[in-house]
């Protein structure tokens, strides 16, 4: 979600095991959040919407970090660890809050990048 987004705080052991089983990160925080409900602390509550990408968004962001030399995997809208990689690494290049969330804003500056 971001960098305006909750923050969770996970140490490479609570990483390997829940990405053994799935390598998905939403499976994972998901995961771990219910285990902190059932623990009975609060319900977590973000302020604001939190902008995301379509699908069809997502797979032009992925184009574009792929003809940067970004190893995307398979261009196909979903934010994967490959994908966050390659998010974060231009979001660097580019100046921008380096969170690996992919944005509009990220979108517009690598298009605008490919034009004279």
């Amino acid at each position: 979600m971001g960098r305006s987004g909750p923050a969770f705080l996970a140490y490479p052991n609570f990483l390997r095991v829940y990405l053994e089983w799935n390598k998905s990160f939403v499976y994972a925080t998901t995961a771990a959040y219910l285990a902190t409900r059932i623990d009975g602390q609060p319900k977590m509550t973000v302020r604001g919407k939190i902008p995301s990408l379509s699908v069809p968004e997502m797979k032009a962001l992925q184009e574009q970090l792929a003809q940067r030399g970004h190893a995307v995997g398979k261009i196909d809208g979903v934010l994967g660890a490959k994908t966050r990689l390659a998010v974060r690494e231009e979001q660097k290049k580019l100046g921008l809050p380096a969170d690996s969330y992919p944005t509009a804003e990220l979108l517009r500056a690598l298009r605008g990048a490919d034009r004279p």
